[in-house]
């Protein structure tokens, strides 16, 4: 039986201020099979980006155990969390976050090439996968010259370019109209076949969330089947 790429136990989070404690994280539990595309849903606020700020090595868990393949989250150092980031994760936000004075191709290879990659070998695999993500004809364009969903697109992209084994998408559709939502949607839903990924997305969307293997509603600290 294979060993889950996902694991938490006991995952708690506390954001502490002068005014107030809140736990927005209660002893969550959660396992993902190696491949699985997951949905989180829940009201604003309940903490789907703080888990999946966690799951990513943005943010550290307060307490409770996470393990994302051999990487025990909740005890390495940060050295080791920025090559975690680096090597294991691939993140997709509501906004591209692409740099306005890089072409699409650029602005995909740049991760690959930060990572110490020859700059042939991360432009190759940047335009290969601008091209499987539609985009062949506009990688030479900057931001500004691209439509809302191209610039997501891209930005999915750049999420592959270091070859993740967690894709983190957080309100991916968020920002886009119902065309381009809709492409953006069977991309990330393709990644899993195309490129061995797995993928956990957090959404208001439940029609998006419906379409995922696994659907959970976070509440009160935790998840329940959806």
């Amino acid at each position: 039986m294979n060993e889950p790429l996902v694991m938490c136990r006991g995952l708690e989070k506390t954001f502490v201020s002068i005014a107030e404690e809140l736990r927005v994280l209660d002893g969550l539990d959660l396992s993902i099979d190696v491949g699985s595309r997951v949905a989180i849903t829940g009201v604003s606020g309940c903490g789907k980006s703080t888990l999946l700020s966690i799951l990513g090595g943005l943010d550290r868990a307060t307490g409770g155990f996470v393990r994302v393949g051999n990487w025990a989250l909740e005890s390495i150092i940060e050295r080791d969390l920025s090559t975690y980031r680096a090597q294991a994760v691939g993140f997709i936000f509501q906004f591209h976050y692409l740099l306005k004075d890089f072409t699409a191709l650029e602005n995909v290879a740049l991760p690959a090439y930060m990572r110490g990659e020859k700059r042939t070998e991360a432009f190759k695999r940047a335009e290969a996968l601008l091209s499987d993500m539609g985009l062949a004809e506009r990688i030479n364009h900057l931001p500004s010259r691209l439509s809302g969903g191209e610039r997501q697109r891209a930005a999915i992209a750049r999420a592959l370019i270091n070859r993740p084994s967690l894709v983190l998408a957080d309100e991916p559709t968020g920002n886009l109209d119902f065309a381009s939502a809709c492409t953006v949607k069977e991309l990330l839903f393709s990644l899993s076949a195309r490129y061995g990924t797995t993928l956990v997305l957090a959404t208001h969307d439940i029609a998006l969330a419906a379409e995922a293997d696994i659907h959970y509603e976070l509440s009160n600290g935790k998840l329940g089947s959806s």
